[in-house]
């Protein structure tokens, strides 16, 4: 649980970015998959990233 909580942090404040585009809610998708990935599951910054990364691309279209 104590891992949990910088991440969901993490996102609660990235999430207020107001970004426009879809390069840019990828690259903050990253940003946090990485965050995440690494807070959550110890060095699995990369399998984060892309899931977030993912994520934030395809959050406008659904």
């Amino acid at each position: 649980m104590k891992k949990i909580v910088p991440a969901i942090l993490a996102t609660a404040f990235l999430a207020a970015c107001n970004t426009s585009g879809d390069l840019e809610r990828g690259i903050i998708g990253a940003g946090l998959g990485c965050a995440a990935g690494e807070i959550i599951r110890d060095g699995n910054c990369v399998a984060g990233a892309v899931v977030g990364g993912t994520a934030g691309v395809i959050s406008n279209d659904i």
